[in-house]
């Protein structure tokens, strides 16, 4: 039953490649705006050639032994493609389901004189272009996936700033949850922005964080941790009146670590700390200018 559906394969490729063009063409599942008939008719031929070549040998069902090696990697690369360029899941599957209706109608015609046969071969066809459309429908899946979480990483990086606010003095603003993914980010950009700037205080300022629980209090001592680790203090600012009764009385211990209520009064304390000031406008240069 194997070798008909790879003579039939191999006797009517060009026949079988328009009929499918034709196929899609009247099923409504062509997205001329996304990929060009050009494009489209040399991937459905390179599917002909492979799925030839795969159903020579073997269980013509068993799409995961090594015969369909070079049939699941071409629509490996199709499904990612199309993925990308923004076609549905379902409109990449129906590219292998579209083909049914062609192979079904050459089946037919072949075996007009063993109809004994024909449904045996139907079922054949019908169980492999599932199992192939199904497969193109996961790697679709995943695709989209490897890219949402990608989108949320740059995102992830994007909403970890790390600002230089003085000479030695850095500012990490904090906005949104932090969690265990994200404070693997931060400490990453901290670090790394210590190294960079030669800095010796860091400002992280949690004035944008909703609310401060037992795991979110653990991740910025580690972060603390690590930030003197590489040699320079750090200072927690934005510290409210609700967040400072939480973190009392979830009993987390702060002891050592630098708390102010505002960037503000970080930044005076960083100051400071190294010995620093900022000096205001001269009164007497304004009055000079009047």
């Amino acid at each position: 039953m194997t070798t008909r559906i790879h003579e039939i394969l191999k006797k009517y490729p060009s026949e079988l490649l328009t009929e499918w063009l034709a196929a899609m063409a009247t099923s409504g599942v062509r997205r001329d705006a996304l990929m060009k008939e050009a494009e489209l008719r040399e991937q459905c031929a390179e599917f002909l050639r492979l799925l030839t070549q795969a159903t020579e040998h073997g269980n013509v069902t068993d799409t995961s032994s090594t015969g369909y090696h070079g049939v699941r990697e071409m629509l490996d690369r199709l499904s990612r493609a199309r993925s990308l360029q923004g076609f549905s899941p379902s409109e990449t599957a129906t590219f292998i389901f579209s083909f049914k209706q062609p192979v079904f109608e050459r089946l037919r015609r072949e075996l007009a004189s063993q109809p004994e046969l024909v449904t045996d071969e139907l079922w054949n066809i019908t169980v492999l272009l599932d199992k192939l459309g199904l497969y193109t429908t996961e790697v679709h899946q995943r695709t989209r996936e490897e890219v949402i979480v990608r989108q949320q990483q740059e995102m992830l990086e994007l909403s970890t700033p790390v600002v230089q606010l003085w000479d030695r003095i850095v500012c990490l603003p904090l906005i949104g949850t932090l969690d265990s993914g994200r404070t693997q980010t931060v400490m990453e950009s901290l670090l790394q922005r210590i190294v960079e700037t030669g800095a010796e205080i860091a400002i992280i300022d949690i004035t944008g964080v909703p609310t401060v629980d037992t795991l979110t209090a653990q991740h910025l001592i580690k972060t603390v941790t690590a930030t003197r680790l590489m040699g320079a203090e750090c200072v927690i600012s934005g510290i409210r009146p609700q967040i400072a009764q939480t973190i009392v009385h979830l009993g987390v211990d702060l002891a050592g670590v630098v708390t102010k209520s505002s960037v503000a009064g970080a930044f005076n304390w960083a100051l400071r700390r190294l010995s620093q000031t900022v000096a205001q406008p001269s009164s007497r240069g304004a009055a000079g200018k009047a």
